[in-house]
């Protein structure tokens, strides 16, 4: 049973997690919802044999089955070990079954400063624009543990907007700026939707991020589009934002069906 502590989660020791009423779902109340359970993912990944000479690249997350709002179990893994290059996973388990699988590469760090150029566009400051109440038609203690400012010209389809939280991720273990970041990716699908989750479902089963540099942690900022085909199949693009600019981009692959 959730419970109402300020964290995301309870370290219980041993890999075991127990979510609060701040990770609960947004489809079913008796869910946990993607993004805390990034976060904690990326919480494991970062515990699991430190590597300070490497640096995170590419996360991608898949969800195998309902993330059952109970106690959470993570492992960790190193499937391709290496000097300059290394493959890691994390998955996280509740309700006797795995939910989500988290792989991760982490390369090499190098001082590529004299080269380094973006093509991503910037975002005004989080404080330069107004909060916004978009975000109200989403159920669940998760949406509504978020504080949420939008950049002018949004609309369905496409949004931009900062996403922040007071809450820390986990109680009883030391969590990164990084961990928190990442545990709020997964809105990128609810911010700029096309139709009401009260008439469509649009679960994403995936989540990949790309990064060309390492957040520095607090606000998260997506640039999202969204894109629906004629077969069941959708799409959410976005560019994702630290307070000091682009970081990289978050892809989610969508199943879209009535209600």
């Amino acid at each position: 049973m959730a419970t109402d502590e300020d964290h995301y989660y309870v370290a219980l020791g041993e890999g075991r997690y127990r979510p609060t009423v701040h990770a609960q779902g947004a489809w079913q109340a008796t869910e946990q919802h993607m993004a805390p359970v990034s976060g904690l993912l990326m919480h494991a990944l970062e515990r699991h044999d430190p590597r300070p000479d490497l640096q995170w690249a590419r996360i991608s997350f898949d969800i195998l089955g309902m993330i059952h709002l109970e106690e959470t179990a993570v492992r960790t893994r190193t499937l391709r070990p290496g000097r300059t290059i290394e493959l890691v996973e994390a998955t996280a388990s509740a309700g006797g079954r795995d939910v989500v699988r988290a792989t991760a590469w982490r390369l090499a760090t190098t001082d590529t400063s004299a080269v380094a150029t973006v093509e991503l566009p910037p975002l005004p400051a989080p404080g330069r624009v107004e909060p916004w109440a978009g975000m109200q038609h989403w159920g669940g203690g998760f949406i509504s543990s978020l504080e949420f400012r939008e950049v002018p010209g949004g609309r369905a389809g496409r949004r931009a907007v900062w996403v922040g939280t007071q809450h820390p991720l986990v109680a009883g273990e030391d969590w990164t700026p990084l961990a928190g970041w990442v545990g709020r990716l997964d809105t990128a699908n609810g911010i700029a939707i096309r139709e009401s989750p009260q008439e469509w479902l649009f679960p994403n089963v995936d989540l990949t991020l790309h990064l060309h540099r390492t957040p520095v942690g607090g606000w998260l900022g997506l640039q999202a589009e969204v894109h629906w085909g004629p077969t069941g199949l959708g799409q959410t693009s976005s560019v994702a934002y630290d307070v000091d600019g682009p970081v990289g981009t978050v892809e989610q692959a969508l199943t879209i069906r009535p209600r």
